[in-house]
């Protein structure tokens, strides 16, 4: 994962990246979550592989392992 998902201060704002790409590792994400298949994005995004996908999932599964989530009092 770690030479598919790049943070350069200098490409969108340091956003976490597909591959130093213009493409957000939360834009590949969204795409997902708005129903396009990994086909369909990697049709319309040429530049994008298979793997750039799964490295995009595998990211945001890292980041959502908590150990526990503390509720602030409103």
């Amino acid at each position: 994962m770690s030479n598919r998902i790049t943070i350069d201060p200098a490409i969108c704002h340091g956003k976490p990246c597909i591959r130093g790409l213009r493409y957000p590792v939360e834009n590949v994400l969204e795409w997902l979550a708005s129903g396009m298949s990994s086909e369909e994005i990697l049709a319309d995004y040429g530049d994008l592989e298979r793997e750039d996908i799964l490295a995009a999932l595998s990211y945001a599964a890292r980041l959502a392992h908590v150990k526990r989530l503390e509720l602030l009092a409103a």
